[in-house]
């Protein structure tokens, strides 16, 4: 049905993991938590422990799921918001590595936002198929663009996988 029917009936139900730590941007995670709640996906803060993790702008937020927990193959999609030091927490954690790859290799949609795309690069996620083409499953956005991207998000999120990603590279 996957195949047959690909975004027929949007993203109601799909699990959608946004990485959270201390320093993440807000006000991108409430934008991006916002848009998806409306279009009925269901959504976990993923984090290296459970608990509270303080902003980029000193409020709170709370972490349901761990990156032990709640692996990466578990989820529809996945965001990495924005937030410098929250980034540099996660870059140093294997855990997060592999969920982005596993998210990677099982053909989801992810989005990268501002400095989050330096998760995707150590990670070693191409924004590109190995054709050379831009993967459609892969979404780069600068700092603050949440609101702007979010519906390129559900698109793509729609088609549930990006299988043109799960072929081999052309032979050299």
């Amino acid at each position: 049905s996957l195949m047959a029917l690909p975004g027929d009936f949007g993203i109601r139900t799909r699990k959608v993991a946004i990485l959270i730590a201390d320093g993440v941007e807000g006000e991108s995670v409430d934008a991006m938590q916002a848009a998806l709640m409306d279009a009925g996906a269901v959504l976990r803060l993923v984090a290296p422990r459970l608990g509270t993790y303080e902003t980029s702008n000193g409020g709170e937020i709370e972490a349901d799921a761990t990156l032990e927990n709640e692996p990466g193959f578990l989820f529809d999609a996945l965001i990495l918001p924005d937030g410098v030091d929250a980034v540099n927490m996660l870059s140093d954690i294997g855990n997060t590595m592999e969920f982005i790859k596993d998210q990677y290799r099982h053909c989801k949609t992810i989005l990268a936002l501002g400095a989050s795309m330096a998760l995707l690069d150590k990670a070693g996620v191409s924004p590109n198929l190995p054709t050379g083409e831009p993967d459609p499953g892969i979404l780069r956005a600068e700092a603050g663009a949440a609101k702007n991207v979010a519906g390129k998000f559900i698109a793509a999120m729609a088609r549930h996988r990006h299988t043109e990603r799960d072929q081999d590279p052309p032979l050299v």
